[in-house]
């Protein structure tokens, strides 16, 4: 898809990488990071069963003269996946595999530490279990020890609290709040931001990357249908922004109107849904919360049948 291209383009860039972790990682260990260090891999490995893994970012930057690898992993699909730690554990053990085979590491050297992140821009909250040894039942006696751990961190974009992006003045950031569907005004006043922030030539990749995201991603969500030329330079959008900025307004003016609608309908679904289970089944568990939060409407309405006919809540869910 464009959009994964165009994001996972941005993402090649350190500079971005290293907002990423100074900025949305509150941990000790991103202080001891040298991101002078910050190095991109070869994300394009084949397991044996032949499953490519080459959309994903894979850097590696030394913390303490030691190496990290950072397995950076864009979600771009409208609902959380309830088995992303599940996946990622998949993924890191293909990924060692690879950095065995290469040579990368050597019999009498330890692997590397590995640190997942997700970066999700779905519109529903992202609720899976962070922590893969929680999908796991409980274990017979002794059995604990053998219990896989592995926990992923997570980058919502749609939930970065308000006060905290008020702070931050970066690309990343300013990403974010294009991802969160300025006003064409709004998009201006960043897009000029953008533009300051990375005049210099040494920021000419990254430039181009970013126009190139805006024109087939950000800008196209928010008028859809519109035919768009295709601009590969921020100064050309905001040009292009400015001259449509009115008729814009209007058709996101109407949009907006729109979309609230729907969430309302889609918000009165899930209310009733949940009314329907507490009566029926008396106690409503996390997971099927979960799963109604990140439900379309067309999965909620699915649901609310089902109800009719099963005999345990399992059986409601079942699409």
């Amino acid at each position: 898809m464009e959009y994964d291209q165009s994001y996972r383009s941005i993402f090649s860039h350190p500079q971005v990488v290293e907002e990423l972790l100074q900025e949305f990682v509150q941990e000790q260990w991103v202080n001891d990071i040298d991101f002078s260090s910050l190095e991109k891999r070869n994300g394009s490995y084949v397991s044996d069963d032949l499953r490519d893994r080459s959309d994903d970012i894979i850097w590696r930057v030394k913390v303490k003269d030691s190496w990290l690898y950072l397995y950076l992993l864009i979600e771009f699909q409208s609902r959380n996946d309830p088995w992303m730690a599940v996946r990622l554990m998949v993924y890191i053990g293909l990924l060692y595999q690879d950095l065995i085979k290469s040579g990368a590491i050597n019999e009498d050297e330890r692997l590397p530490p590995v640190f997942p992140i997700v970066v999700y821009n779905g519109e529903t909250r992202w609720t899976a279990e962070q922590a893969l040894s929680r999908l796991i039942g409980p274990c017979a006696g002794g059995m604990e020890s053998y219990r896989p751990k592995l926990r992923y961190a997570l980058l919502d974009e749609g939930r970065v609290p308000d006060a905290l992006l008020a702070e931050l003045n970066s690309t990343l950031s300013e990403m974010i709040r294009l991802e969160n569907s300025p006003t064409p005004q709004a998009l201006r006043a960043i897009i000029a931001r953008l533009k300051e922030r990375l005049k210099d030539k040494c920021h000419d990749s990254l430039r181009r990357a970013l126009a190139v995201w805006l024109n087939r991603v950000v800008i196209r969500k928010l008028v859809p249908g519109e035919n768009i030329p295709e601009l590969t330079d921020l100064q050309e959008i905001d040009n292009m922004l400015a001259e449509r900025v009115e008729q814009w307004t209007r058709k996101w003016e109407s949009a907006g109107r729109q979309k609230g609608r729907q969430e309302g309908c889609q918000e009165g679904e899930s209310k009733l849904l949940l009314r329907l289970i507490q009566k029926r089944f008396s106690d409503i568990p996390a997971w099927a919360k979960a799963r109604i939060d990140a439900a379309s409407e067309a999965q909620l309405e699915q649901w609310a049948e089902n109800i009719l006919d099963a005999s345990t809540l399992e059986e409601v869910f079942q699409d």
